[in-house]
């Protein structure tokens, strides 16, 4: 029988991935939700009503 344990750098790796998805996730629902540039508002345009953001 063996087990398995975290190291602290592994655990230390699993949290800064998860906050650095958490970041990228937020950085794009922000992007795509809230800016109002001309040629991203019509990139994003599908996206915002699919997720509930008003555009105009």
């Amino acid at each position: 029988m063996s087990t398995q344990t975290l190291t602290k750098s592994q655990a230390n790796t699993t949290v800064l991935s998860l906050i650095a998805a958490a970041v990228l996730g937020l950085g794009l629902v922000t992007l795509a939700g809230h800016v109002q540039a001309a040629t991203l508002h019509d990139a994003a345009h599908d996206v915002r009503h699919a997720t509930g953001f008003p555009c105009h």
